[in-house]
């Protein structure tokens, strides 16, 4: 029997155990080491905010439509939507080759203690060799900020300002460096600031103590950011992304927000300084690099840039909480009851 972890309903969580499935011949079955958290989308829906509560996605008209059942029809949310998953092999079917039992392959399987996947999925997702397999846990959450840097379309000796360091907003300041530009990081939470700061950031402002936009354009001599990426999902961030920029400048929206954007004025920079808006979310690759870049190049490309030492990933990681305390853990980043960036349910 494994265990996976579900959100029965909003704040509510529950550990079952569930059965393994029978191995066919060409698959691996993994044994899970870590699974992160994220503080963005996994925790809209263990707070119950959500769009899929209310509403549901119709993926031929690609819109949202009213929920045809009752709301509490997302519950429960098995696997707790986890997908930040780091395994060892544990079993080896009997037509796979390339993979042999105590590899390491990352991926996204929820929060729960096993999983199967091919043997061709664990062959494309091994660990390189040397890394840290906590480091694992970042291949979504690089990819998604890797994805944003692709969006942006940077160039060397641009300013971009990135607002929100969390997770991805760190992960994506380090990118943006690595593109050549000059990263000006944006948070209202100093503890979050530190770490930008020790990871390279050439400029953090805090927007709790100043006009950031403004302060943005003093920096870039009046002319302002050359591009924004916006991770927090928050309407007032977007709206101060917009306000730094240079004109014609862009802003990558990375960031998932919850409900309206009445901080949002868009009759105000975005209309008068032709601002772009460039929505980045992880199920989409910009088309103009789609023949090239794929799900699996980002993901290979954040594990061997931390190869390699040009990416810090563990470095975030403030929290290891053993697996059957999820809940507490979750009810922490909920409530904010203490300074956290990444924390980490680990199983073994």
């Amino acid at each position: 029997m494994g265990k996976r972890l579900d959100f029965i309903a909003p704040k509510e969580i529950a550990i079952h155990e569930v059965d393994e499935k029978p191995l066919a011949a060409d698959e691996v079955r993994l044994t899970t080491l870590y699974s992160g958290i994220s503080a963005g989308t996994q925790l809209t829906a263990y707070r119950g905010i959500n769009p899929f509560v209310h509403k549901q996605f119709n993926g031929e008209l690609r819109i949202f439509e009213a929920r045809t059942e009752p709301a509490s029809s997302l519950y429960p949310v098995h696997g707790g939507w986890g997908y930040e998953e780091v395994g060892v092999v544990a079993e080896i079917g009997t037509e796979v080759t390339g993979v042999s039992e105590g590899d390491i392959v990352y991926g996204t399987w929820g929060h729960r203690s096993t999983n199967v996947v091919s043997g061709q999925f664990a062959k494309d997702h091994l660990l390189p060799q040397g890394l840290d397999p906590i480091a694992g846990i970042y291949s979504q959450m690089g990819a998604i900020a890797l994805n944003a840097i692709l969006d942006a379309d940077i160039h060397v000796g641009e300013t971009v300002a990135i607002f929100g360091q969390g997770v991805p907003g760190q992960l994506a300041a380090q990118l943006a460096r690595l593109n050549g530009a000059r990263v000006i990081a944006v948070d209202l939470d100093d503890y979050r600031l530190g770490f930008s700061e020790r990871l390279g950031a050439d400029v953090t402002i805090n927007s709790r103590e100043c006009d950031a936009a403004r302060r943005i354009k003093e920096l870039t001599g009046g002319k302002g950011a050359d591009t924004a990426i916006e991770f927090t999902g928050v309407s007032a961030a977007l709206h101060e992304a917009i306000r730094c920029l240079a004109y014609n400048g862009r802003v990558v929206t990375a960031g998932f927000y919850q409900g309206g954007a009445a901080q949002l004025m868009l009759g105000e920079e975005f209309h008068h300084n032709r601002a772009q808006l460039i929505g980045s979310q992880i199920s989409g690759i910009n088309p103009q690099l789609a023949h090239r870049w794929d799900r699996l190049r980002m993901e290979r490309t954040v594990m061997e840039l931390a190869q390699s030492g040009r990416l810090k990933l563990t470095e975030l990681i403030t929290h290891r909480v053993p697996f059957e305390q999820a809940a507490d853990a979750y009810r922490m980043l909920d409530a904010q009851s203490e300074p956290a960036l990444q924390v980490v349910l680990q199983f073994q």
